[in-house]
């Protein structure tokens, strides 16, 4: 038995074909199949029932996937001991970024970081929470930077910044006289929000249910990025809320029509998260040190009211 055999039965568990686990494992098929059935012998048990399309797992194969996936990632440890040993940060690394963060947090530290480790071949992907929480577990991510908390058993969550939630109240809406607003002056029925599977959508709606406002599910619009949001409102059809960060990149004119919170303001927690085998820690922590430190400068709030994305869940 073999670390590599059991990287193969992985894959073929995970994709349910052999030739695309052996595309994703960078072998010929015939390679592919030829060590699992090598196992399979050796065990003198069928881990996959061939019969089935997509492939099955037979019940001993279950239990010896589960353990596989524990095998492959304590071999993995071994090579990140040796690493931190040796103070290397370096290698292939994946992180997972959420839709409503990726495109103001990336450019602010990503030129950093590839400048302070150039040794981190960083590959990044724009997902939604549940798509990131599906590939930690799987292992095709290494980390992930999502809005917090999750509170996932297999998850570990380290906080980077809090980022206050931001009124855009367009000239003629009822809000539009006022200094500040509060969380009572919400009104779900004229707030235009992201489309649904975006957590900040839903942290909305939670700070509506926790403001004691009546939230059901007809809403005028839905769209998904702030940028349209925004433009919606300048409309005429509604108000919208934006995190901190987005608002920043708006331009002299549209930063008139921010309203801003009374304090403390409520606020999204965006945290990087893991598996809890925690490998790759020193390039996830590499991550955090110069996260932590770009956004520090950004965001000078200190007392936050968290809204959890997951409404209290």
């Amino acid at each position: 038995m073999t670390i590599t055999q059991l990287q193969y039965v992985l894959a073929v568990a995970e994709y349910r074909n052999f030739t695309i686990a052996a595309k994703h494992s960078f072998v010929t098929q015939p390679t592919l199949s030829m060590q699992v059935q090598k196992l399979e012998d050796q065990l003198d048990v069928q881990i996959f029932d061939r019969s089935k399309k997509p492939i099955g797992i037979t019940e001993v194969g279950e239990k010896i996937v589960s353990q596989a996936k524990n095998i492959v990632a304590e071999a993995d440890r071994i090579k990140d001991i040796v690493d931190q040993d040796k103070g290397f940060i370096g290698g292939e690394f994946t992180l997972g970024i959420i839709p409503t963060i990726m495109p103001t947090l990336l450019p602010m530290f990503l030129k950093s970081f590839i400048n302070k480790y150039p040794r981190v071949n960083l590959n990044i992907k724009e997902q939604p929470t549940e798509t990131l929480i599906k590939n930690i577990a799987d292992g095709h991510l290494d980390a992930a930077i999502a809005a917090t908390p999750l509170e996932i058993e297999f998850i570990k969550e380290r906080p980077l910044y809090y980022e206050p939630f931001v009124g855009y109240v367009p000239n003629g809406h009822r809000l539009f006289s006022a200094s500040k607003i509060s969380p009572a002056d919400l009104d779900i029925a004229d707030i235009l929000l992201l489309q649904d599977g975006h957590c900040f959508r839903e942290g909305v709606i939670n700070l509506c249910k926790t403001a004691g406002n009546n939230v059901n599910e007809h809403f005028q619009l839905q769209s998904g990025s702030f940028e349209t949001l925004v433009n919606l409102a300048n409309e005429g059809l509604g108000m919208t809320l934006l995190p901190y960060l987005n608002s920043l990149e708006l331009d002299e004119v549209k930063k008139k029509q921010l309203r801003y919170f009374n304090e403390p303001p409520p606020a999204r927690e965006v945290s990087i998260i893991y598996h809890k085998n925690e490998l790759k820690m020193q390039i996830t922590n590499a991550l955090i040190d110069v996260i932590s430190g770009v956004v520090r400068g950004a965001i000078a709030f200190q007392d936050v009211k968290i809204i959890s994305p997951l409404g209290g869940k």
